[in-house]
């Protein structure tokens, strides 16, 4: 098991001095605390592409974390019991944290968020506050603190997706009644104080005990005014000034999370503020491309398969060339992709999660100046892709070349210097008037999942 001591020392040696050093080629920029919100969420806008890990003692039986006992379905064929009794047998011998963040940095990915407590209350760290966690398990070792040391030590950011909703408290709901008749819990009763000193006491574990921590992704699901929000992000800045904080926990907090969808359009602070649920954004007012102050930060989180947690039956895996083309789509409204893995119980991340990550990171190698540090680009609805954008670059993104080769790019103010093929910086013909520029694409198109083309402008 992890110690203390070694966790103190994360802390100590990590937090203080440097939390992570910067690689303009595979890091995000070092996380420092500073008074402005740009400032302190400009490595994340940077990022663009993260591993979401789902994972806990659920795995053993192929079903999703805590919904099979807080909405139980025939589908998962698990009882509450059953449910609860699963972490006396978890037991992943096989988990190796590095090579889960080598997968991460293989994929192209820039920071990763592990699950340290889902809604059915197990914790994946060594909480002193419960023996509902997995130093309780046959595995014994603090599985958090193994991560956090190999993230660390390869400059990989990693934050913590903590639940609110907690099935197995006595304070959050009345244990002696089913899950799905208590899950969403009640403030009204007198032991509602006692969870929230719990929540808070955790958080403080998670904050002092695991190093830098980059970000905490709450998921408050309803109701999250009970959760007092504003307090709970206060204390995660009094402890660490740098560590972002997601939109679901009543407040607005740093990042918009849209679930498993894209929104249609750029999200905006005015209108996109509370984003997140699992329905499209419908069509609005909302202005086409925003001006940078009314932008809102967003990510969106998303599955390989249909599941979040490992499950053997679900094998309807997204191709590589789908997740290319959503991580474009997020980037080119200025968001963050987030993508799950659900690792298996014995520790591993099955291969096919593996080749669809490693694709992703073969495309990135070539064209991850398209996307790293990028912004939303200045136009938003071509008919034959997508664009982001860099200081005085235009990247355009072609998912659907046009028959007659050639690229229409109406509505472009800036004079255009340059235009070449990103992956092999060969130049492009092209011509501009007040109207449009127009790119002649070459016969054949270097890549038929997305060519990237690269405008530079005076």
């Amino acid at each position: 098991m992890a110690s203390k001591s070694f966790r103190k020392l994360l802390i100590l040696g990590a937090l203080l001095v440097i939390p992570f050093a910067a690689s303009a080629q595979d890091l995000a920029p070092a996380l420092q605390p500073t008074d402005s919100a740009q400032k302190r969420t400009a490595w994340f806008r940077d990022a663009k592409f993260g591993m979401f890990i789902h994972w806990g003692p659920y795995s053993l039986a192929s079903v999703e974390a805590s919904w099979p006992i807080m909405k139980p379905e025939a589908k998962w064929n698990i009882s509450e019991a059953e449910y609860m009794e699963l972490y006396k047998r978890f037991n992943p011998t096989q988990y190796d944290p590095q090579a889960w963040v080598n997968l991460a940095r293989e994929a192209g990915m820039r920071y990763m968020v592990f699950t340290a407590k889902h809604h059915d209350g197990f914790c994946m760290f060594d909480t002193s506050l419960t023996s509902y966690k997995i130093t309780r398990t046959p595995y014994g070792k603090d599985v958090t603190a193994m991560l956090a040391r190999a993230a660390h030590d390869a400059n990989m950011p990693l934050g913590f997706y903590y639940s609110p909703p907690d099935m197995h408290h006595p304070g959050f709901r009345d244990t002696s009644r089913p899950v799905k008749d208590t899950y969403k819990g009640d403030p009204t009763r007198r032991e509602w104080s006692t969870y929230l000193d719990y929540m808070d006491a955790q958080l403080r574990e998670l904050l002092t005990e695991y190093g830098p921590v980059a970000l905490i992704w709450f998921d408050g699901l309803d109701h999250t005014e009970k959760y007092k929000g504003e307090d709970v992000v206060s204390l995660v800045h009094q402890i660490q000034p740098a560590t972002l904080v997601n939109n679901r926990l009543g407040v607005p907090g740093d990042f918009a999370t849209p679930e498993q969808f894209i929104p249609d359009r750029i999200p905006t602070k005015k209108s996109y503020a509370n984003l997140h649920g699992t329905a499209p954004v419908a069509e609005g007012t909302v202005p086409t491309v925003p001006a940078p102050d009314e932008f809102q930060p967003w990510e969106t989180c998303m599955t390989i398969n249909g599941t979040w947690a490992y499950n053997k039956n679900d094998t309807d895996y997204k191709p590589a060339r789908e997740l290319i083309r959503d991580l474009v789509d997020v980037a080119s409204k200025g968001g963050n992709f987030l993508l799950d893995v659900g690792p298996t119980p014995e520790g591993t991340i099955q291969p096919e999660f593996v080749e669809r990550l490693e694709a992703i990171g073969k495309w990135l190698k070539v064209n991850g100046d398209s996307i790293y540090g990028t912004t939303y680009g200045p136009l938003q609805n071509l008919p034959y892709g997508k664009t982001t954008a860099k200081d005085r670059v235009i990247y355009i993104h072609v998912l659907q070349p046009p028959a007659d080769g050639v690229l229409n790019v109406p509505g472009l103010p800036q004079r255009v210097a340059q235009v070449t093929l990103l992956a092999d910086r060969s130049k492009l013909r092209w011509r501009q008037n007040p109207e449009k520029l127009e790119i002649i694409l070459p016969a054949t198109i270097p890549d038929p999942i997305d060519t990237v083309v690269q405008i530079i402008t005076r």
